[in-house]
């Protein structure tokens, strides 16, 4: 019996221990990230960055882009902003790039940072960039009503080229689409024309051309890091991601 009170009592001594080290002290500068994942996919991939941000002291929000317009999801993440206490930190992906340089027009947002993501600058749009500078593959297909897939058959080459062929496999099937009007709208308003800009360029990317990427980032006077992962860094690479995002939260405030 005092044996098994003795190990019960490491054991919560243990536990508490384990608590007050997620518990610690808040990071210097900004606490709150919210995320704006990509088209095509949802924000489940952000979990393994979400978690190291979250056991570092960050606030973590992660917004699921509808992608049928823009303005929606621009809208939709101006709101996760508002919900915020105090200031924050805009993270977009890919078309998540759109979204928060326009979203991220507000005094709340301290920093932006791009992860293999467009950058786009006032009246333009992600098709007028992409088409700029072609990426390495052409594997987007169109259906009759105006939506938009990343063909299945190449998901998992030109996609996410570093992760494994099941979870690829299930990637392809389960896509978010997206909309012709969403990659054709323009930009009213580009917030890294008067923000710190982070971005993160995907050596080994074939969705989106890394030269694009390098191009729009020094544009953007963007501090740049350049990892060798797919267009899916994120989730490949989420400690190196999640570094990114940590150095720009704790650079401003």
């Amino acid at each position: 019996m005092r044996r098994l009170l003795s190990i019960a009592l490491t054991t919560l001594v243990l536990s508490a221990g384990t608590a007050s080290a997620a518990d610690g002290p808040a990071p210097p500068g900004v606490k709150n990230i919210v995320i704006v994942p990509g088209a095509f996919v949802d924000g489940s991939g952000w979990r393994v960055v979400h978690d190291i941000l979250i056991h570092k002291g960050y606030t973590v929000s992660v917004v699921q882009p509808r992608v049928e317009t823009l303005a929606n999801d621009i809208e939709q993440t101006r709101e996760q902003i508002r919900k915020q206490d105090g200031p924050v930190v805009l993270v977009g992906h890919s078309y998540g790039g759109a979204v928060i340089t326009q979203a991220g027009n507000r005094d709340k947002v301290k920093a932006l940072v791009y992860v293999a993501a467009v950058v786009p600058d006032v009246g333009e749009s992600l098709s007028q960039l992409v088409a700029s500078m072609p990426s390495p593959s052409n594997d987007i297909v169109s259906t009759r009503d105006g939506h938009l897939f990343f063909d299945q058959a190449k998901f998992g080459t030109d996609f996410a080229g570093d992760l494994t062929k099941n979870r690829t496999d299930f990637m392809a099937v389960s896509q978010v689409p997206a909309t012709t009007a969403a990659f054709g709208a323009t930009m009213q308003v580009a917030a890294w024309h008067n923000k710190p800009v982070w971005g993160v360029v995907a050596t080994d990317d074939h969705a989106l051309s890394p030269d694009l990427e390098r191009w729009m980032y020094k544009r953007a006077n963007a501090k740049v890091t350049e990892i060798k992962a797919s267009h899916v860094v994120y989730i490949s690479q989420p400690e190196a991601v999640a570094k990114v995002i940590e150095d720009a939260a704790r650079s401003v405030h």
